[in-house]
């Protein structure tokens, strides 16, 4: 049975958690936390031992997977060690907080023997996963175009709390790095890698509490020729449902948490989504124990986890493209 450790004890640690307590082929060994406050209560809760530093657990719990659950800025680091030391690694998003930390992650992952798979887990929704297929049979005929929103909220006081989160330097972005990165996966994933974009981020309603943005736009050119267009905000009154459009030449997919399939005669078809059964927050979805169940029935198969380390390195690019246009000279927010 592989022996589990987790390396970051705060917020979306709880889902992680769960998913290795509903498993019966995994087993939590150790937790790590530089907090000590959040390290006393996952031991507590747990019963394993907690570590301040990730190296002295490598050490003594010799885990075979470790899940990291830190501040963006602290991901390559720990991850490449532990890819270094042959231990497996699953890895909340993004893959890092800047594009030089993101390529030095790549190639530890490519000269490493371990496996390393990245928490996009939307992918794993049953309404994602029928676009896909859909998508992905020709049955449907060429793929013309996409639109897709994140129209959330945010108070100040998430960010004072966590203050990593508003920072160019740790959090390495805002709004596209922390919350819209997920459908700009699914974006690329579904219509086809992004080959140019245009667009802009700034900040609208959260100035006084991040110096990081909290709207974005973009237009983008894919490799099949299909155009799409992007727009994420924490400026709205609320968290509204994410959408994802996409326009084919023999029906438009539409989701809105469940998916609608519109045929050109007028037929419709939808797929529900599956009910969220973790005490994670309802908009990191319902597909992260998937995911990670999945991650541990491939290590005793040869090759690389799906969504691996290049497979999250697109939509980094993605962002920083972005970050690069909207703030010209800035190596801070785009390196």
């Amino acid at each position: 049975m592989p022996k589990a450790a987790i390396i970051g004890c705060g917020d979306v640690s709880v889902v992680h958690f769960e998913a290795l307590a509903g498993m019966d082929d995994a087993g939590l060994v150790a937790v790590c936390d530089t907090d000590p406050g959040r390290r006393a209560a996952a031991q507590e809760a747990h019963g394993v031992p907690g570590f301040e530093d990730y190296r002295d657990m490598l050490e003594a719990a010799a885990p075979d997977v470790v899940h990291i659950t830190t501040p963006h800025h602290e991901h390559a680091a720990i991850a490449i060690e532990c890819l270094r030391r042959g231990v497996n690694v699953v890895l909340e998003k993004p893959l890092a907080h800047t594009l030089a930390e993101g390529e030095r992650l790549l190639a530890a992952a490519a000269e490493s023997t371990a496996k390393i798979g990245l928490c996009f887990q939307n992918r794993y929704n049953a309404p994602v996963q029928e676009m896909h297929r859909l998508l992905d049979s020709g049955d449907l005929g060429q793929v013309l175009g996409a639109s897709a929103t994140v129209m959330w909220h945010r108070q100040p006081d998430y960010y004072l709390s966590r203050p990593w989160r508003g920072s160019w330097g740790e959090g390495g972005g805002g709004l596209m790095m922390n919350q819209a990165i997920h459908t700009v996966d699914l974006l690329q994933w579904l219509v086809g890698d992004v080959v140019s974009l245009a667009g802009s981020a700034s900040t609208h309603a959260l100035a006084e509490a991040i110096e990081v943005e909290d709207t974005a736009e973009f237009a983008a050119l894919h490799s099949n020729g299909a155009r799409s267009v992007f727009y994420a905000t924490l400026a709205n009154t609320r968290n509204a449902p994410v959408t994802l459009d996409i326009s084919t030449e023999a029906a438009t997919l539409s989701l809105r948490g469940d998916l609608t399939v519109t045929y050109e005669g007028g037929r419709s078809e939808v797929v529900r989504e599956r009910a969220a059964g973790s005490g994670g927050r309802s908009y990191w979805g319902v597909s992260h124990a998937l995911l990670i169940a999945d991650f541990y029935a491939g290590l005793a198969h040869p090759g690389p986890f799906w969504i691996d380390a290049a497979e999250g390195a697109k939509s980094l690019r993605i962002v920083k493209e972005l970050y690069r246009q909207s703030y010209p000279g800035s190596e801070e927010k785009v390196s």
